[in-house]
């Protein structure tokens, strides 16, 4: 790890993006899309709260809360769980590049690494992140409004579908 890599912290509010080396897509199929967030449901879902993502053609951003101590311990079995929290991005980060490599027939390292994070640590930040994680497809060209663009989570913020994986 990093020296100015802050670690995931129980309890804490954090910005986590990342791209690809070199600026490769990441999502070249419809299904990719679908599959890194199948990944990102087995691997952070169960310790994390998810409150906005958005994933674009060659990197992506998560705000996420990471759970009480207390519900680590018992999702991990484990008195420490700390360091095993980015372990869980390695998890999802490397069972979707290998999926993605045996797809397109390609091999190496296909994330940049480390993964970025920041740690939220007040409301007018908060508010902006969520802003700019949903205007980024906007920002990008690749949609009129945050709305029509499919693979962030703004539609599942605004809908009244409690089925959503997103906590509003």
């Amino acid at each position: 790890m990093q020296k100015n890599l802050i670690p995931l912290s129980p309890g804490g509010l954090f910005h986590v993006y990342g791209r690809t080396n070199g600026r490769e897509k990441l999502f070249r199929e419809e299904a990719n899309y679908h599959y890194f967030l199948k990944l990102y449901q087995k691997y952070i879902h169960p310790w994390a709260i998810t409150y906005s993502y958005c994933l674009m053609p060659n990197h992506y951003h998560f705000l996420i809360h990471i759970k009480d101590e207390e519900e680590l311990i018992l999702y991990f079995n484990h008195k420490h769980p700390s360091g095993l929290l980015s372990k869980q991005f390695s998890h999802l980060f490397n069972s979707y590049a290998k999926a993605y490599n045996k797809r397109f027939l390609r091999s190496g390292s296909l994330f940049e690494r480390p993964f970025k994070r920041k740690r939220v640590e007040d409301e007018v930040y908060l508010k902006r992140l969520v802003h700019y994680i949903h205007f980024n497809p906007v920002q990008a060209g690749l949609s009129q409004t945050p709305e029509s663009y499919k693979y962030s989570s703004y539609r599942a913020i605004c809908s009244r579908n409690k089925s959503s994986h997103i906590d509003r």
